[in-house]
Formats: C-alpha cells, sequence, structure tokens
C-alpha cells in the first residue's frame, strides 16, 4: 500500500492522539480553525477491538471521514495476534497507517504491559511492531524518552530505530517525569543524530510542550528534525496550526540557519540562533482570534456534535463539556457562562445560553 508519509511537506505538523479528546467531531473542529498535515484517532485498545463483547466500545473511537485523510489509528496492547487481525481491518476500513502508543504513561495501561510498559519489554515491542505490518499499513510509533530518567533514552530510541518503522515520534519525556517536568528539548540533537547513524529513512517526529506552529518551527529550524506534533497546545489555542507570515518590516530568512544549534543546550522555551534575534519575537503577521471567533468554533462543535451522533456513532452530551473552557475564556463574564454551560443537558440547551 501507498506509503503517505513520503508525501507529506517537510516539515508536516500533526494533532497528537489524546485520550477521550481526538475524536471525530474535535478532528473536525481543529481543521476548520487551522488544519494540520496528519489526523490520528484516540487511543484504540487491540483487545477490546478484536473481542466480540467488546469492539463496540471502539467504534466511536475509529469513526472517521473521507476529508480527513491521510488519518493514522493509533492503537495500543500487548498480544501481538491480535495487532495481526487489527491491521488487517484497518486497512480494509480505509486508515492511511497505524501508529502504536508505546508512551502512555497511565497506571492501568502500563498494569497490563501495554504503553509505556513496553519500554521495558523491548523484545515484545519488536513483536508488536512486526505484527501491526501484517496489513500492509505504513507503521509508526508513539513513544517516550525512556522508563525513569531522561539520559537512559538511547538503547529504547535506538531499538526502535532499528524496526523499520516509518515514523517514530518522541514525547521528550520519561515515563516517570510525566508531564511534570520541562520536555528535555536539549536532547533533540543527540536522538537526531542517532536516527541519521541508525534509520536514517525513519522520519523523526518530536512532540512535548510545543506550543503552536510558530514554535515548532523554531525547533525545526533550529534542529532539522522532520516533523512536529502537538497536543495540549491546542487547548489554549485551537488555531495552534496557523500559518504566520513574516512582516514585511522584518523578514526573516529562517532556512538560512537552519543548521544553526542554540546557543544554551537547555533552553526549553524560544530557541536562540547566534546572531539572530529568537524566532518567537521576530516581528510575524500574527492572527488574532476574538471572542466572535472561539464562540462560533464552540457553535460549530455543537454542531458537529449532533451531525456525527446520527451519521456515525451516537455520541454522549456530557464529554462535550471539557470542550466549554478552551472557548470560553478571557472575556467579561466567562467564568459565569461556562458554570450556566455545564449545567445543561443537551446541545440545544447550549445553544440558547450562547445566543
Amino acid at each position: 500500500m501507498t506509503n503517505f508519509w513520503n508525501n507529506l511537506p517537510k516539515p508536516f505538523f500533526a494533532l497528537a492522539p489524546m485520550e477521550a479528546v481526538t475524536d471525530v467531531v474535535w478532528r473536525h473542529v481543529i481543521a476548520s480553525a487551522a488544519k494540520p498535515d496528519i489526523f490520528f484517532t484516540e487511543f484504540v485498545n487491540a483487545s477490546s477491538f478484536c473481542s466480540p463483547k467488546g469492539t463496540h466500545s471502539t467504534r466511536g473511537r475509529l469513526a472517521f471521514t473521507s476529508d480527513e485523510q491521510p488519518i493514522v489509528a493509533q492503537i495500543w496492547g500487548n498480544k501481538p495476534d491480535e495487532f495481526t487481525k487489527m491491521s488487517l481491518a484497518l486497512a480494509e476500513m480505509g486508515y492511511a497507517g497505524i501508529d502504536i502508543n508505546m508512551g502512555c504513561p497511565d497506571k492501568s495501561v502500563i498494569k497490563t504491559g501495554s504503553g509505556s510498559a513496553l519500554i521495558r519489554t523491548p523484545e515484545l515491542a519488536g513483536e508488536l511492531i512486526r505484527a501491526a505490518k501484517t496489513g500492509g499499513l505504513p507503521v509508526s510509533v508513539k513513544t517516550r524518552l525512556g522508563d525513569i530518567k531522561a539520559n537512559e533514552w538511547q538503547d529504547w530510541i535506538g531499538f526502535l530505530l532499528r524496526q523499520d518503522i516509518v515514523n517514530l515520534t518522541v514525547h521528550l519525556r520519561t515515563r516517570s517525569e510525566m508531564s511534570k517536568v520541562k520536555a528535555h528539548f536539549e536532547l533533540i540533537p543527540d536522538i537526531k543524530k542517532l536516527r541519521d547513524e541508525i534509520a536514517p529513512n525513519t522520519l523523526l517526529t518530536i512532540n512535548g510542550d510545543i506550543r503552536d506552529r510558530e514554535h515548532g518551527m523554531e525547533l525545526v529550524n533550529a534542529y532539522g528534525i522532520d516533523g512536529i506534533m502537538i497536543g495540549r497546545g491546542v487547548f489554549s489555542n485551537p488555531f495552534a496550526f496557523e500559518k504566520f507570515r513574516p512582516s514585511p518590516a522584518n523578514s526573516l530568512d529562517i532556512a538560512a540557519n537552519k543548521h544553526l544549534q542554540p546557543e544554551d543546550d537547555k533552553v526549553s522555551g524560544p530557541l536562540f540562533v547566534p546572531g539572530v534575534k529568537p524566532f518567537a519575537s521576530c516581528d510575524i503577521e500574527r492572527n488574532i482570534h476574538n471572542k466572535k471567533e472561539l464562540l462560533n468554533l464552540l457553535n460549530l462543535h455543537l454542531d458537529l456534535h449532533d451531525k456525527y451522533s446520527s451519521e456515525l456513532e451516537p455520541r454522549k452530551f456530557d464529554p462535550l463539556k471539557r470542550f466549554f473552557k478552551i472557548y470560553i475564556r478571557d472575556f467579561p463574564g466567562a467564568s459565569e457562562l461556562r458554570e450556566k454551560l455545564m449545567h445543561t443537558k443537551n446541545t440545544e440547551e447550549a445553544r440558547r445560553l450562547l445566543k
């Protein structure tokens, strides 16, 4: 089958797979604000998918529409035979690729030997990768630096690079670090060097603490990585994938400086290129999104919730409430409106409040 990864722009930007977040509704909301180059599903459990009793629970997670391509199914589990069966089914369903979750630090996932627990069992991780290739779809992996200490990343990342995967996404924290520390941007040069030595044809994507496209481009131009994956950044800015334009009064030829390294290898904010202002502080023509635009996105979210509930898979209303704080903020009366919205029982009640 076609390997869509070869046809992506460089750099490419992806919306991170997020549990109970990146469903078909939210992906369309983000696409309407500013579309990434790749979409990923929520986490889909292979055991549930392969079980007659549990397969219904994966239908909503795997629902997608043709305008979302390329879309990648992110799967997790610890049984190679289930990955084999699932890979064949996902190919039939029209997915563009399969991504294996080897980074989730959730205790319930780790307890099953899945997610970031696979860092401790590389032999099993390799079996799962081989099984996921059965259906012919390109297979990628999303993982963390390692289990406990950030400086122990070489063995694990090196092992994955030897598995002939199309893309490796590295969340720049360990399993034990969760999201309690800043992402280890300082390790990117060494990770890229190892990739170039072991698997130069495997694309390298970076994830963790990346705010938006502008921030991602700082990393790309400083380190020469292939892709950027943005996760929680979209919670504070649903327009995170929006393209920016250098201001005519102060344009910056980033491409000419792409091989230069930051002066401070511990920097985790705006990157510093010798002799050039930090990219984040350059004059850039940014779109300022106002209250009306955010409320329009929320109304779209409500509409899409109803649309895909009837067309694809019934969707409960209460989980949608977790998104209200993304849109209703930073204006007089926002907290009061959020509180009222949290007591609504359906999309119609929410729309009446917004009017």
